[in-house]
């Protein structure tokens, strides 16, 4: 890997690269794959959300290449953080998973880019070179995904789903959110599992979700009426 002083000058060709992701051989694979290109300079690397932002506030690299699971939390909320603290650093999340709420929660966060893990290395430069423009792009595997959704928010469909929703639903919902599992749910609303589970399946149908795990990002998007 390159070496790098924190706020040293670089080339003004030379993109400034952060990787991030807890898999060593993966992580060393980047680097040996970006730091030989020119135009590139792997200034740092990290393993955890800790060392992400240490690294990144340290070197404050031109761009961020960001793996989503970390064991100490969500590259997601790494990307968010960095955003906010330093700017002029983009984040381009690398990940395995073509998962249409965490393509959401990246671009909310500031991300510019989402790529998935089987990108071909010559891809992969490009699009870095691409971000490191200026510029803001998606993996083809899940930009479908996000247009329809994007399509689904302009259009008010949203609201329509969420209008399906009965007061009990909106209620089991706000829990399922929380992470409360169906037991949990049958003791607070005072109905037996099964009741509940009906009613979970029920919900993810009409709201579309194919995961409870994915309520907590929809309830953090919208707020609904009649749930306080």
């Amino acid at each position: 890997m390159s070496e790098a002083v924190a706020g040293g000058s670089a080339s003004p060709r030379t993109i400034r690269l952060l990787v991030v992701d807890d898999h060593e051989v993966v992580r060393q694979g980047l680097v040996s794959l970006l730091d030989r290109r020119a135009g590139f300079q792997v200034v740092a690397q990290a393993a955890t959300v800790a060392e992400a932002l240490a690294e990144a506030r340290r070197y404050r690299p031109d761009l961020v290449i960001m793996d989503v699971r970390l064991p100490d939390g969500s590259g997601v909320e790494a990307c968010r953080e960095i955003r906010a603290e330093l700017p002029d650093t983009r984040v381009v999340i690398l990940t395995s998973y073509p998962d249409e709420e965490a393509v959401f929660a990246s671009i909310v966060a500031g991300a510019s880019g989402y790529l998935l893990k089987q990108v071909r290395a010559r891809d992969l430069v490009a699009a870095l070179e691409a971000v490191g423009r200026g510029e803001s792009l998606l993996d083809p595997a899940v930009t479908e995904k996000v247009l329809e959704r994007v399509r689904r928010i302009a259009s008010g469909t949203y609201q329509d789903e969420l209008a399906q929703l009965t007061r009990q639903e909106k209620k089991i919902l706000m829990l399922i959110a929380e992470g409360k599992t169906n037991k949990e749910i049958a003791a607070e609303v005072f109905l037996s599992d099964k009741t509940v589970k009906n009613y979970v399946s029920s919900i993810l149908s009409k709201l579309n979700l194919q995961r409870r795990s994915q309520a907590a990002a929809f309830v953090a998007r919208y707020r609904l009426p009649g749930s306080e």
